[in-house]
């Protein structure tokens, strides 16, 4: 039998799941963007909710989430608390590891005034303010909130085994329905681990979990060991999603790491990222992004070591001099370093200057014992703030109490303070493990973005790899020089999945062929793309202007009429005439304005400043309401029996008004995103494309530039084609193919494109077609075709279903995007597929052909 997020990965389930929305209780009420892999996880769920499958979990449900340190397990975690309070769920038991990690906790569910916080100003479900609550035991919970205990699992083990006054007990939860949610859960399975459950805190939470069917257990983790039989045992029908860590890095959303190694003493490797701190720092200032970067300084073992650490890093900083910087700079062999300097110079920041601001930034009152247990909650609020603006720390001294929980983004160097291993055979000890731990958390991206329409948390420059701002993505890690020592920390660091060995990696060498730079193209010609604007909601005028067809809404009225049935035979007469089901409609018009504007007061969503966003004409809600292309022309179908239908009351409208405007605002936001593709403006060739440099992996399918296709042909403008297998059975077709290209067409270029050209749908999603054609017909000179072209492997053709959509409209559109010149046809083609070749030739050749 597969995992259970195995039985998502084929494509009739891939189709499936592309075919489930969000609700509005996840989507309107979380603070933060929903990312892909977040949206897939949260999709999963419901899918597993509502349908039959085989495999689908036994109630009460159990089930793990196995999302890398970073990807934002709590943000789902929140999602699936709204999703679960409107399903009915109100009892919400949350439970860590670990003191540290409770209060962290606490905060991102409780307290609005933090950066962290997940919720929105107002959570609204159902047309309803909710509120969360904390509470001590589920005899103080209401009925209208979301009711969550906060606890450690150690501290409920004890509570529930030795009852005391006020403290939770197991009768608490047999008579309510609960959702269970364990964080850092890779914790509980010490009683499966040794093959024991009792006594343990695995049985404990299990224990609860059975006391009622209808109970549901959400665990998450960055950590499960899938080389343990019983660990795999266990969770093989539980995993619903799986997001590693290597996943995360490949899906960029990590900053990349690298190992500073130098024969430097310590003294000198404090320097050394001293002196990155402040080029971090400077050169986000000159791009506008506000950065305060931060250095941790790791000790081995002891408390003492770690506060002897931060007592001669005050002597340092008192001491701090020219000369100190000087030799960094005649012996530092560290090319990131020498960047450093060189920018200083072209900054006109002198050494002394230099000094100046290091000594200033790293003041004692701010640095951080993040050992200190005196100070331990004053000092938990700053490493959890370290990204805010009034957050003044810039250096912690640490032992081992931040490998877990610490969520931090703005950590940009780890300085090992310290010289000995722990490794045997080329194995890494446990030290080192837990400094690739230590490393996977400060891992975590620092969002920013430099140019409008830009993913702001993702890396960008991958594959640009002499950009000066690719050191913003980069966590750099500084150790001696120690060979064993290395080999063991980078095989920790890969079989995490945060790290790819240098050694493994490769330089290519992409440059435009200079028979290209020639070309017309090159020197005079432009390339359309467009930007990510927001919706431009001027020219909405009604409902129907959003989509919005259906006019009547039907809401069935409560009645206390039925029968009662045998098995075999009805035991009753047939309803009389009068207890029928009957209809009556009743136009929104029609039913007391105060009533309405009740109904219309309980969501957020139509309070005037956001339905002004939507509707611009519109000028109050009177205006919304008797609007014959607003509310004031629609109708409500009331189902009921005649007595029923006689008695309709407030209630009942207020009933019915709810599910009517529950309904438009799902329409309205399924159908109008808040972002949208621009028109499309024109840059010049030679400003968008240009020489390269990218890595890839030694021996990979993307190593071998396919010199041997497109070395000398005058249409390619690379030198080489460094892409998939997919991409590079394109470029072979394209050269079987040019003889006859040729006959029709001239100035005929094909680019592939290196993430220098993106274009937005609109729905403002970004999309970086992998080839650009250029050519224009003999029998019209006049005219250059521009042609997106996206090769596609197999696996991914479902996932990426809304890129080809994308690309079926440009080109279906060509003559709205070609308004913009006269001398420039935009457009585009669907999917190149190895195995839909010919379809992808017929649909080239009607494309430049019409």
């Amino acid at each position: 039998m597969a995992f259970l997020h195995e039985i998502f990965n084929n494509p009739f389930a891939r189709k499936a799941l592309a075919e489930v929305m969000l609700p509005n209780e996840i989507t309107d009420n979380l603070k933060f963007g929903i990312r892909p892999y977040q949206e897939e996880a949260f999709r999963r769920y419901l899918y597993m909710e509502r349908e039959d499958f085989e495999g689908k979990p036994k109630k009460p449900l159990h089930l793990l989430c196995n999302m890398a340190t970073g990807s934002g397990k709590t943000l789902v975690m929140a999602g699936l608390i709204l999703h679960l309070y409107e399903k009915g769920y109100r009892n919400f038991l949350f439970f860590v590891n670990s003191n540290n990690i409770i209060q962290k906790t606490i905060d991102n569910f409780l307290n609005p005034h933090t950066s962290k916080y997940l919720f929105k100003d107002k959570i609204v479900i159902g047309g309803k303010e909710v509120f969360v609550k904390p509470i001590d035991n589920f005899e103080e919970s209401d009925h209208d909130n979301i009711n969550i205990k906060f606890t450690t699992i150690q501290q409920l083990h004890i509570d529930l085994n030795n009852t005391k006054e006020n403290s939770i007990t197991y009768e608490d939860f047999a008579d309510k329905k609960l959702v269970l949610i364990a964080d850092e859960a890779h914790h509980l399975n010490s009683g499966t681990k040794s093959g024991n459950l009792f006594g343990s805190w695995e049985e404990t939470v299990l224990e609860i979990l059975h006391q009622n069917f209808e109970n549901i257990l959400l665990e998450f983790t960055a950590t499960l060991d899938y080389e343990s039989r019983e660990i795999t045992g266990k969770y093989k029908d539980k995993v619903l999603f799986k997001y590693d860590l290597a996943q995360f890095r490949t899906d960029k959303f990590s900053k990349e790491i690298n190992l500073v190694r130098s024969m430097y003493d310590e003294k000198e490797r404090i320097i050394q990222a001293l002196i990155l701190n402040l080029y971090r720092q400077e050169l986000a200032a000159i791009h506008h992004i506000n950065l305060k970067p931060v250095i941790l300084f790791k000790a081995k073992k002891t408390i003492k070591e770690s506060e002897q650490n931060k007592e001669n890093f005050h002597k340092l900083i008192d001491g701090f001099s020219e000369a100190m910087v000087e030799k960094i700079r005649k012996t530092s062999a560290v090319s990131v370093v020498q960047k450093a300097f060189d920018f200083f110079e072209s900054r006109n920041i002198s050494d002394n200057e230099l000094v100046k601001r290091i000594k200033t930034y790293f003041r004692e009152e701010n640095c951080l014992s993040a050992n200190n247990d005196l100070e331990a909650e004053k000092n938990q609020i700053l490493l959890n703030t370290l990204e805010e603006e009034n957050n003044p720390i810039r250096a912690i001294f640490a032992v081992q109490k931040l490998n877990e929980g610490w969520d931090v983004l703005n950590l940009f160097d780890i300085v090992r303070l310290y010289e000995d291993r722990d490794g045997k055979e080329g194995k890494p000890g446990k030290t080192t493990l837990s400094e690739a731990q230590l490393i996977g958390r400060g891992a975590r991206y620092y969002p920013f973005a430099i140019q409008e329409g830009e993913d702001k948390f993702v890396r960008k420059y991958d594959d640009d790899i002499s950009n000066d701002l690719k050191i913003l993505e980069e966590l750099y890690y500084h150790t001696k020089e120690d060979s064993r020592y290395i080999s063991e920390l980078k095989k920790a660091l890969a079989d995490s999945g945060i790290y790819e060995d240098e050694a493994m990696l490769e330089t290519k060498q992409l440059k435009l062929k200079p028979l290209f730079k020639t070309t017309e193209l090159y020197k005079n010609g432009v390339i359309f793309s467009n930007r990510k604007i927001p919706k431009n909601f001027d020219k909405i005028k009604s409902f129907k202007d959003l989509g919005i067809v259906k006019s009547r809404f039907s809401h069935q009225l409560s009645s206390g009429s039925g029968k009662t049935s045998g098995v075999f035979f009805e035991l009753e007469n047939p309803v009389p005439s009068d207890e029928r089901i009957k209809t009556e409609g009743v136009r929104i018009k029609d039913i007391q304005k105060h009533v309405i504007r009740y109904a219309l007061s309980r969501n957020p969503f139509y309070y005037f400043d956001n339905l002004s966003r939507y509707f611009p004409g519109i000028t109050s809600i009177r205006d919304f309401i008797e609007d014959e292309k607003f509310l004031g022309g629609m109708e409500i179908v009331f189902y009921g029996t005649q007595s029923r239908l006689r008695e309709i009351s407030h209630f009942d409208y207020l009933q019915a008004l709810n599910g009517l405007l529950q309904n438009i605002e799902a329409d309205i936001k399924h159908n109008i995103p808040d972002y949208e593709g621009s028109s499309f403006q024109a840059q010049p060739v030679r400003e968008v494309f240009r020489d390269k440099e990218i890595r890839v992996k030694k021996g990979s399918v993307k190593a071998d530039g396919q010199e041997d296709v497109v070395s000398h042909e005058p249409w390619y403008a690379y030198n080489a084609n460094y892409g998939t297998d997919e991409e590079k059975r394109f470029v072979d077709l394209f050269s079987r193919r040019f003889k006859g290209l040729n006959q029709k067409f001239q100035d005929i270029h094909l680019i592939r494109n290196e993430r220098e050209v993106k274009i937005f749908d609109r729905l403002g999603r970004a999309f970086e077609p992998d080839f650009i054609l250029f050519c224009s017909q003999k029998k019209d000179k006049q005219l250059t075709y521009q042609v997106f072209i996206e090769p596609k492997g197999t696996h991914l053709i479902d996932y990426d279903r809304w890129k080809d959509d994308f690309l079926r409209d440009i080109g279906n559109e060509r003559k709205t995007v070609r308004i913009h010149t006269d001398e420039y046809l935009i457009t585009a083609v669907p999917f190149y597929n190895h195995d839909n070749e010919r379809d992808f030739e017929e649909a080239l050749e009607k494309t430049l052909t019409s």
